[in-house]
């Protein structure tokens, strides 16, 4: 009974999250239809409607793109379809033969998805209901570029706050990030390699956190690029997108820090004494840029923490070590520099801010 009360509650929250687009397209179907019908004047302009919720989605991203997408793919549609079948005339065959001809156009444009969609839904169109040379293939344009507009407008006038997806995003990549490196401190603490392997395997699925939080970025500038309401947001959100790459590049070199502690830790290499210490503050630098960052601060404390977790890893940390365990020192302090850069700093700076190993700085 408490995993199905327990599932519930999961799908309630997953509508409440998707309650703001499922309204938008809702509200830009309607008004798509009104204005395609009593405004223009177009008798049954069902591809306004259609074309406002495609625009919106209930994911979000790339509307201004989708806008001409489907005009495009109508317009390649409806002008394969209504060349075809007034020659051909219409059947399955013809139908089969001019959906093909629509998309592979639309392919050889250099199309997206959606404008192939939309060809081949559009000549499928032509060739069942619309009588060929008929006016409602331009009117089925027009209603396209209506409902796309209208959806826009919805969008800028009822928008998403684009700092929650980023908050939440953020969260769980940073979250991987620092779980990853306390995983190897502990593994290192303990010379468990199996426990580094675990902490590997882990840090590997984490791509999907990366992309979910670059998509989520992305949706977040287009919202505060065409939302009024939003404007105010946009440098909360520049300073997720300055930290988005160098946290990918972290979790990058987080992964092969974790393979040569795996490595090192089967060969029994001896473990420097405060690598465990220098890997949880590291860490815990992560998690506060994550508040840092979730709160829109400037993140200075971030960024001494990481400063301070950098200093600690010198050349002393590695001397005597075996040659897996002096490159997860090596990775360690590109870690650093990573998330300095996270926190705003330059990279020449970031590396400048490390004492020397053997008269060299970090390297990527």
């Amino acid at each position: 009974m408490d995993g199905v009360r327990e599932e519930v509650r999961r799908r309630l929250r997953r509508l409440a999250r998707t309650a703001l687009p499922i309204l938008q397209c809702a509200i830009a179907a309607g008004l798509a239809w009104v204005v395609a019908k009593d405004l223009v004047g177009h008798a049954r302009p069902f591809f306004a409607p259609i074309a406002g919720v495609v625009v919106l989605g209930v994911s979000l991203g790339q509307r201004l793109r989708r806008v001409g997408e489907l005009v495009v793919g109508v317009s390649v549609g409806i002008g394969v379809g209504d060349l075809l079948i007034s020659l051909i005339g219409s059947g399955p065959w013809q139908i089969a033969l001019v959906v093909a001809l629509a998309m592979s156009t639309a392919v050889l444009l250099d199309s997206g998805t959606v404008i192939a969609l939309q060809s081949g839904s559009s000549a499928v169109l032509v060739a069942t209901l619309l009588p060929p040379g008929d006016s409602a293939g331009f009117n089925r344009m027009v209603d396209a570029l209506i409902g796309g507009l209208i959806g826009l407008g919805v969008a800028a006038l009822i928008p998403a706050n684009p700092i929650t997806v980023a908050h939440r995003q953020g969260r769980a990549v940073f979250g991987e990030l620092a779980q990853a490196l306390r995983g190897a401190a502990t593994a290192a603490e303990e010379r468990d390699p199996g426990r580094a392997a675990a902490a590997l395997s882990r840090a590997r699925g984490s791509q999907k956190a990366l992309e979910d939080f670059r998509s989520a970025l992305e949706t977040g500038s287009e919202i505060a690029t065409i939302a009024p309401l939003r404007w105010r947001r946009r440098n909360e959100l520049e300073h997720y997108r300055a930290a988005a790459a160098p946290v990918d590049y972290a979790m990058r070199n987080t992964r092969v820090l974790l393979r040569r502690t795996v490595a090192a830790l089967r060969d029994e290499e001896r473990v420097p004494e405060h690598l465990p210490e220098v890997l949880r503050a590291l860490a815990e630098a992560t998690t506060v840029l994550r508040d840092e960052l979730a709160k829109g601060e400037e993140p200075v404390r971030a960024r001494r923490a990481a400063l301070a977790a950098g200093r600690a890893a010198t050349g002393e940390l590695a001397s005597g070590a075996g040659f897996s365990m002096r490159v997860v020192v090596a990775q360690l302090r590109s870690i650093v520099v990573d998330l300095l850069q996270a926190t705003g700093m330059n990279r020449e700076d970031a590396s400048a801010a490390l004492p020397a190993v053997g008269g060299k700085r970090p390297e990527r």
